[in-house]
């Protein structure tokens, strides 16, 4: 059905209004990392910078521990983006490809966990911590970020494997395959793009985890990014040309995930798999 031309310049006014909300914050940060510091607290703020510097990211990595920081949330976010995506597929394969007593309930309890606040289960993660001896330790927070990002992975690995025909599964049992290899080989780069919403769900609530973050880690030296940035705000002065060079440098790590990984979004979930 053809649309009116009040339609379409509604239509494209809505995405370009969209569009606007979400790249003019990411500009107002670059383009402030970059500005002299007396245009970024000039009264009337201007969106082109009028200066140009690149003192504020040269005090970032040499008068700063950003470096330490930026090291130690690519390390913590990495792992707990790969054990998420090693425990979430076999579980999401579990749960809707295999029969076993309590199967419904127990899927509905992981699902329950997610609706639970991280600052309720605070305290007493933290003891058992203290307990076990991973206060001030990375592994710490591994742990809690595959915890809180793992049920809705689960949920959303399952959605995918929903869109296969059995048929395929069903072919590859006939042919004597054992359910090892129907996960690895056949069904895994059928749901590559399930794979990589859940590879880049888990790097991100784990690159912008603060809480526990706050909480389990102490020392400097081991502190991630969110909880250095809040080292950066001081009590009375906050230097805003390092803050925004602090932001503009976080962001990299990110838009390389989505470099790496962005192709996997625009493949057929089933491309290939009748060859």
């Amino acid at each position: 059905m053809k649309r009116s031309f009040g339609q379409s310049l509604s239509l494209y006014g809505g995405l370009l209004l969209i569009a606007l909300l979400i790249v003019l914050p990411f500009w107002w940060v670059i383009s402030g990392s970059i500005k002299l510091p007396r245009e970024i607290i000039q009264r009337v703020p201007t969106m082109i910078p009028e200066s140009f510097t690149l003192q504020h990211f040269e005090k970032l990595l040499q008068a700063s521990d950003f470096p330490v920081y930026l090291i130690n949330s690519i390390i913590v976010a990495s792992f707990s983006m790969a054990f998420t995506v090693l425990l979430a597929l076999p579980a999401a394969y579990a749960f809707f490809r295999m029969e076993f007593p309590g199967r419904n309930a127990l899927y509905r309890t992981i699902l329950l966990a997610y609706a639970f606040p991280g600052v309720v289960v605070l305290i007493p993660l933290y003891g058992l911590f203290a307990k076990v001896g991973l206060i001030d330790s990375p592994v710490a927070l591994v742990i809690v970020n595959v915890a809180f990002a793992l049920p809705f992975s689960i949920w959303m690995m399952r959605s995918f494997l929903a869109t296969i025909p059995r048929e395929i599964e069903e072919a590859a049992v006939v042919d004597g395959a054992p359910t090892t290899t129907i996960l690895v080989r056949i069904l895994m780069p059928l749901i590559a793009p399930g794979i990589a919403s859940v590879a880049i769900f888990a790097f991100i609530s784990s690159w912008t985890e603060y809480l526990f973050a706050s909480v389990l880690i102490v020392s400097d030296a081991r502190r991630t990014i969110p909880v250095g940035f809040a080292g950066i705000i001081g009590q009375y002065q906050i230097d805003w040309g390092l803050l925004l060079a602090g932001a503009t440098a976080a962001i990299i790590p990110v838009v390389i995930l989505f470099a790496l990984v962005g192709r996997w979004f625009v493949s057929g979930l089933t491309d290939g798999a009748v060859k």
